[in-house]
């Protein structure tokens, strides 16, 4: 699997240490995007039915000449296809789109509490692993109280929860949740997306002494929270750069630095309330 570092996951999966996040390009632009992070050696992709770029994705990694079994392919369920057979239904219409036999990682995109069907689904995803359709079930977005939910009423924790994490937002108590259950963080906008994090003046500073750019430093800071970070870029030089953070070390005082921020902030919706269809 490249030279990706990676993590076992609580189900025994293997799962690189980095990925490449394809939201919000369209299927054009995420198969040229993916066909060339696969080339620089990426070995996780991440895309959702909402992202409406799972045929792109799945072109790129068939185009890439990387073998299928190399590469973790995510997509994620949406919320409008929440309950038993809707979830089922919604994962062939994924592996359709994908031209794959199966998905490697699976996860509910949110948890759309209202709706309170997160739990059917996931009783459908049980399903989907147990027949060899997904070899690993996760969740994105999800609170303690819904993952606590789910283990309570089926049994069978995530594997992975995908949140919103960033040094202007860390989510501590979530990520200690998570470690204590052994489900591996995996973080989406991890460099802040529409904000003026990489224009801090600490992460710029710590950027010229390891001679690397604010966004590595930044991807560092999460892999060594042990956080999984799923960068966006179709830009080969940033696609590049954005995998090449294994060869430097924070430390102590470094990490406290770019992760410290006066009051933290959210960029994207807060799950107990936001609904996404």
């Amino acid at each position: 699997m490249s030279d990706i570092p990676t993590y076992t996951l609580n189900d025994g999966m293997v799962i690189p240490a980095l990925g490449l996040g394809t939201w919000p390009m369209d299927d054009a632009l995420a198969e040229q995007a993916v066909r060339g992070a696969l080339g620089l050696g990426y070995r996780l992709v991440d895309t959702a039915a909402n992202y409406g770029n799972e045929t792109g994705v799945g072109r790129g990694i068939a185009g890439s000449g990387v073998p299928r079994e190399d590469v973790v392919v995510t997509t994620k369920l949406p919320g409008r296809h929440h309950g038993y057979e809707e979830t089922l239904a919604s994962f062939e219409e994924s592996r359709r789109r994908l031209g794959v036999e199966y998905v490697d990682l699976y996860l509910i995109h949110w948890p759309n509490p209202r709706v309170d069907k997160y739990v059917d689904s996931w009783r459908a995803m049980i399903k989907l692993r147990e027949d060899g359709l997904v070899r690993s079930i996760g969740v994105s977005n999800f609170t303690p109280e819904h993952i606590r939910r789910l283990e309570k009423e089926t049994g069978v924790l995530p594997s992975v929860n995908q949140i919103e994490l960033h040094p202007l937002f860390p989510q501590p108590e979530l990520r200690r949740f998570h470690a204590d259950r052994g489900i591996v963080t995996e973080s989406w906008s991890p460099l802040g997306q529409g904000s003026h994090l990489l224009d801090d003046p600490r992460i710029a500073d710590l950027a010229r002494t390891y001679g690397v750019s604010p966004g590595q430093v930044v991807l560092r800071w999460h892999v060594q929270l042990g956080a999984l970070p799923v960068p966006k870029s179709a830009d080969p030089e940033r696609q590049r750069d954005n995998l090449d953070v294994f060869g430097f070390e924070l430390d102590a005082e470094e990490m406290a630095a770019v992760g410290h921020h006066s009051s933290p902030r959210r960029l994207g919706g807060d799950p107990e309330v936001h609904e996404e269809f």
